[in-house]
């Protein structure tokens, strides 16, 4: 691994540790001919998922995307960055569980929605509502009747 402040390619292993649930693993290094310490990353290579859009046109599933959707919901909110990709991990093993190379992006907003149930109400239906596209007060008085009587049942 080069080093990204000398370029030299000499370097030792400081510290390695498994992140995304056994995923990946991090890695700290440490340059051996300018001390310079450097964090990589190394995960399994795994096949491309095509996401199938609404207009019909495919795309390369990108978790950036996903990570952000999910972090404009919780804007504001007591959630964590930590627990933004944990539920994008968990989005993401869903994704390989069903092992299907193309997923619509309703199964993936439905995934996340899922998710954002069980870690806040707010960010659940902020996401809900853009991701439905709710037309007027009615849906989205829906959504939150349903929220409200899972709840009460849930006591």
């Amino acid at each position: 691994m080069r080093c990204p402040r000398c370029g030299e390619d000499d370097d030792r292993v400081v510290d390695s540790r498994a992140v995304r649930d056994g995923r990946a693993v991090r890695r700290r290094r440490e340059c051996a001919a300018c001390g310079e310490r450097f964090t990589t990353y190394e995960a399994l290579e795994t096949r491309p998922v095509l996401v199938i859009k609404r207009d019909g046109r495919r795309v390369a599933y990108d978790r950036t995307k996903v990570v952000a959707g999910i972090a404009k919901a919780c804007e504001k909110r007591p959630i964590s960055l930590d627990q933004i990709e944990l539920v994008a991990d968990g989005i993401e093993r869903d994704l390989a569980g069903q092992g299907s190379q193309e997923v619509p992006t309703e199964t993936i907003g439905t995934l996340v929605l899922d998710h954002l149930r069980g870690l806040d109400d707010v960010a659940y239906v902020r996401f809900a509502s853009v991701y439905r596209s709710f037309s007027d007060l009615d849906e989205f008085l829906a959504v939150l009747r349903n929220l409200r009587a899972e709840q009460k049942e849930q006591r």
